[in-house]
């Protein structure tokens, strides 16, 4: 069996819940399931076998961390510009450096079973929707005016998770296959 991989801290139901609200009509939007809603920390990719699995289950057990608290403040969107049409439609998260260490060791983990490096920097978010690709779209402007000052409490982080993902017609579904305590 092969896997689509990603670790990613996962968001308690009530946040879900929230960031379900934002939902909008935005032409070509497909919006993330609220059970799916997660901040990635690695993207690790496709056709993933069950013997590389368990040696990153091992890497990432060796994570050190602690628990931290972030918040979800305002909406955006990828690309930042509005001159092109918008691709991904975000939350942003308040990211305190642990978090920020936390990326940084569950990268240092993941290379040490041949990951290679992330070409990317680090952007802490949570992802709403994606868009198919056309003009720049007004409701689209609209949208992130609207909701430019959300944000939700503080979220107690105290674990972090290797996930699964099986791409469905009916959008992806997500099944963790381990999970990190910080403590």
């Amino acid at each position: 069996m092969e896997y689509r991989l990603f670790v990613a801290v996962d968001l308690p139901e009530t946040v879900k819940d929230q960031l379900a609200k934002l939902r909008a009509d935005i032409r070509g939007a497909s919006w993330a399931k609220p059970t799916g809603y997660h901040l990635t920390l690695r993207f690790l990719g496709d056709g993933i076998d069950a013997a590389r699995l368990e040696a990153l289950r091992g890497a990432l057990a060796a994570v050190p961390g602690e628990p931290f608290s972030l918040a979800l403040r305002g909406v955006g969107r990828f690309p930042p510009t509005s001159a092109k049409a918008a691709r991904v439609l975000w939350v942003g998260v308040a990211a305190p450096p642990a978090l920020q260490s936390l990326y940084q060791q569950v990268e240092r983990a993941v290379g040490e079973v041949g990951f290679a490096p992330e070409a990317r920097d680090f952007h802490p978010h949570i992802t709403l929707a994606r868009l198919k690709p056309s003009k720049p779209d007004p409701v689209v402007d609209r949208f992130l005016e609207q909701y430019l000052g959300f944000s939700v409490p503080e979220i107690a982080v105290t674990a972090f998770y290797l996930f699964s993902s099986d791409l469905t017609p009916q959008g992806a579904i997500y099944q963790r296959q381990a999970a990190y305590s910080l403590v």
